[in-house]
This record gives structure tokens, sequence and C-alpha cells, in this order.
């Protein structure tokens, strides 16, 4: 099985899917995109990348807005905004949105980042996010993020794997079966690089990906990422792990179904944010400015006024796809005991009473008609009333915006682990559904 930009994953004992599956072809292909997507900075830019292949005309947000019929796209730092104008359109075409996010959590790199440690070169970096930590121990790890030189380029840089966060062995740690694993986010996360005093630093290694020293280096963006490639496994190829699915298998459905999609007679708008595993309140986050001013300005290039901009709103409509839980089988209290969603039975639905979540009654009708439209099942998701809920970037956009918004998804086990399991014809459902969105 090799997918469409090259890249196979890995599969596993087990009967291999036909090649001629469309779920199996989504599955390889959203395998290529997460490899080539180490960071969010990555992911925009391999998102504009397929656009541009179809024909996406990317906008400089610095120049005159561009609002003629056709497909345009825009990338701020680690986020990415596409929208497609069909002819017709006017001050009060509605737009019809889908978001989610490009970021996921990981590390990032300090200042000063290279330590010696008991003749070891260690690296200084930041928690970022909400990792599951002992999910990282022990894994080949690489760097990957973006440089800005002293000429003023910026380049997207990745290496391959360098680094590994060590576990402590069992004899040297006895009590770890009756206490637990507890580790020191300062302490006991500091990855290895190397052997005795640091000679060439960390930079210098990542500045030489593209001809440069850690000398041409002002600036950078380095984060953590797990080499380990995609995987469909199980008995009947129904697994799929991998890194970064939250979110990175919405922003490649999203992707997918925007480029497959139907004519429609609203503008049809692919959102994937950055920042949403630290609360989205950047530029390119969700409570940012972004897509307000793809919106605006698209309307005004159409000839609206303020008034005009708001009727457009009023009648425009945002699907917020992220992942959501399937339910644990070893762990069945922790979810609530009527809606257990399983993997490979359809997107998810999510729910939230105290609108940690977005949807509400006319969203779930929507959302259902959608579902049905594209021949494919629809889960409920809600909290067991004991847990916590998270959060998504649905109800930012809503908050914003004041536009009516639903919170879907698929089903994940394992979420804010180094490396995520779904179902491998979960994706392909959320792009079905996604295309059926956009399509008239």
């Amino acid at each position: 099985m090799v997918g469409p930009s090259g890249v196979r994953p890995r599969v596993y004992g087990g009967r291999v899917p036909a090649t001629d599956d469309p779920a199996t072809a989504h599955v390889e292909d959203l395998a290529a995109f997460v490899r080539a997507s180490p960071t969010s900075f990555h992911a925009a830019a391999e998102g504009a990348r397929r656009l541009a292949a179809a024909g996406y005309v990317e906008q400089d947000e610095a120049e005159a807005w561009d609002a003629g019929p056709g497909g345009h796209f825009l990338v701020r730092d680690g986020a990415l905004v596409a929208w497609r104008v069909p002819e017709g359109a006017g001050p009060l075409t509605p737009f019809r949105i889908v978001g989610s996010h490009t970021d996921s959590p990981t590390f990032q790199l300090k200042p000063r980042p290279d330590l010696s440690a008991y003749g070891w070169h260690q690296l200084g970096w930041e928690v970022y996010g909400g990792p599951l930590l002992n999910s990282w121990l022990d894994r080949e790890l690489g760097l990957a993020g973006r440089l800005v030189l002293r000429d003023g380029r910026t380049e997207l840089v990745r290496t391959g794997a360098v680094l590994r966060i060590p576990q402590l062995a069992i004899h040297l740690d006895r009590a770890i079966g009756e206490t637990g694993l507890k580790l020191d986010r300062q302490h006991h996360t500091a990855p290895v690089f190397g052997v005795g005093l640091p000679g060439a630093g960390v930079l210098d290694h990542v500045a030489s990906r593209i001809g440069a020293s850690a000398s041409d280096v002002d600036g950078y963006d380095l984060l953590a990422f797990d080499t380990a490639s995609p995987a469909v496994f199980g008995a009947e190829g129904e697994f799929f792990a991998s890194a970064r699915l939250d979110n990175l298998a919405s922003v490649h459905a999203s992707v997918t179904a925007l480029l497959a999609a139907g004519d429609s007679d609203e503008i049809a708008v692919l959102a994937a944010f950055d920042h949403e595993e630290l609360g989205s309140a950047s530029r390119s986050g969700a409570s940012g400015p972004l897509l307000a001013d793809v919106l605006t300005r698209t309307g005004a290039a159409l000839g609206a006024g303020t008034d005009e901009q708001h009727r457009a709103w009023a009648r425009s409509f945002c699907v917020s796809a992220d992942a959501g839980h399937a339910v644990h089988p070893n762990y069945p209290e922790r979810h609530d005991p009527a809606n257990r969603p399983l993997l490979n039975s359809g997107p998810l639905l999510k729910i939230n009473a105290n609108q940690r979540y977005a949807t509400e009654a006319r969203g779930t009708a929507r959302w259902r008609a959608v579902c049905r439209r594209a021949g494919v099942g629809v889960q409920a998701f809600v909290s067991n009333n004991a847990m916590p809920c998270g959060s998504t970037i649905g109800p930012l956009t809503a908050t914003r915006l004041g536009i009516d918004v639903v919170d879907v998804g698929i089903p994940t086990l394992s979420m804010h682990s180094a490396r995520e399991l779904t179902g491998s014809r979960d994706p392909h459902d959320l792009a079905r559904a996604l295309t059926a969105y956009w399509s008239d």
C-alpha cells in the first residue's frame, strides 16, 4: 500500500486491506500527511501545497483582497485558511466553514538549549500543551519547526531521529509497581542528544539541514516529534495508529473534502488554526482575528457593508472537527453509561450542556442530515458527569462570530499520547461527511 505522496504506512499482522478500498486509500494519504507535518508550520505548508496543486491561489494578507470565483488560501504562521468563492457570489453570500487545528501536545526547545550533565549532552525544552508524558519515554524523537535567519528568511526544518527521553530502569526504582510512574516535568523529561560534553550545539545540527549554522539563526520555534511511522494493524486491518491524529486527522479530512466537494452557492471555508492545545489565544489561533479577518475581507471585496456582513454571517454555519473519545474497554466507568462510541462506527456528535462543545439542537439536526446524505453513521459523545470535559475551537468560534457551530470528530483512544489510535475507516467517514456538508 503506497499513498499518493509515496509514503507507506506500516501494516502489521492480519488481513491487509484491499488497495482499491477508498477508506484504505484515504488512510494511506493521511499517513503521508502526518509524515509531512511534524509541526503546525509543516501542516499548514502541506495543506497549502495540496491546495496550490489543485489550482487554489495564495492570498498575501498585505495586498488587496481577491474574492474572485475559485479557490484562495493563506498561511499565517502555523495556521491555514482556504476559501472557495462560487460564481455569482455577492454581499449576502453566506459562509460554510469547517474548523480544525494543526498543533499537537509536544515539547518546545528553550533558549540556550544545550545542557551538559554527568557526561551527557542533553537539551532543555518546555512542555507544549498537555501531553501524556509517559508516552514520550523511550521513543526516537526528532526536532522540527521554523528558523528565522539573519537575512530575514524563514525556513521550515526537520531532523531525523536524534533524541530520546530514557526511562529509569526498574532495578533503580523498585517502588514503581506500587506507587506508579511519577515524572517531574523539568527534571525527568530532558532528552539525551549526545554523549560527552557538547561540541556542536543542537542549533548547529538543525541549521545544517538547510546549509546554515547556528550563527545564522536569529529566532527559532523548534518542537519534538515522534519519528515512528503510522501503522494500520489488527486482525482485519481495523486499527490505525499514528502521532498527531489530534488533530491532523481532521485537518487532512477537511483539505480532502474541500478538494472533493461539488459546487455550492455558499462560500466554502477551511480554517485550520494553530495553538488550540494552548487555549487558542494567538494571532493564528481560534481566539484571534484570523477567521474574522478572512470573512470580513472576503465580504468587503464582494461589496458588503457592515450590515450586509452581519446578515451573511447570520446565515452561515461552522463545523468544528476535532478528535473525541471512544469508550475505553479498560476504563468504562470513565464514560457516560449510555453513550459509548466505538471505532469505525461513524463520526462523533460532541455534546456538552456547559458549552465546552458548541453543539445544540439545530446543529445536531444539520449534522445528522449531512451524515445521512454521506451514508455514514453518527455517534453521540457526552462526558460522564464526574469527569471534566475538554473543549475545542467550536465555542470560541461561536463566541467570536455569533455563527451557529456544531462540534464533531472521530473516536480516538490514547488522546494526547505520542501515538494515538483510531479506526482505519474513521478518517474516511469524516471526510465523506465533510464532502457532503460542502456540496449542494
